[in-house]
């Protein structure tokens, strides 16, 4: 018996293990996490910390014309396919964009090199995105 619950618990870490590497190789070219003064973030392939938007509801951007100038979307530009909390919703222009956790995810252009936090609590409505 000890043998039979040693299998499925070495089954299901390896499950685990390939479910988590599966998923970072998924959106490796989407969206990584780093290390910030606020601490483990969410940020685009370059580095740029990804933000939330508290007017942003039932998984549509409220961010359009010129606040998508200074808050960027982040852009579906592959066919990387949607996975776990990630999910790709369509913008008011007919673009797709990257939300987590059903909340639409941005950069801010007054963040200039990887690791700028500089848009968290912006007006109280942008936030920081942890995974």
């Amino acid at each position: 018996m000890k043998s039979i619950f040693k299998a499925v618990s070495m089954t299901t870490a390896v499950i685990a293990l390939s479910t988590t590497i599966s998923f970072a190789s998924d959106l490796s070219g989407v969206v990584k996490s780093g290390e910030t003064a606020l601490g483990n973030i969410l940020t685009d392939t370059a580095g740029m910390t990804l933000y939330t938007f508290d007017k942003d509801a039932n998984g549509k951007s409220a961010c359009n014309g010129g606040c998508a100038k200074a808050w960027p979307p982040l852009l579906v530009k592959t066919k990387t396919p949607e996975t776990g909390d990630y999910t790709k919703i369509t913008r008011d222009d007919g673009n797709k964009q990257w939300a987590y956790k059903g909340k639409p995810l941005y950069g801010w252009v007054k963040d200039t090199k990887p690791g700028d936090v500089t848009g968290d609590k912006f007006k109280g409505v942008w936030h920081i995105v942890k995974p």
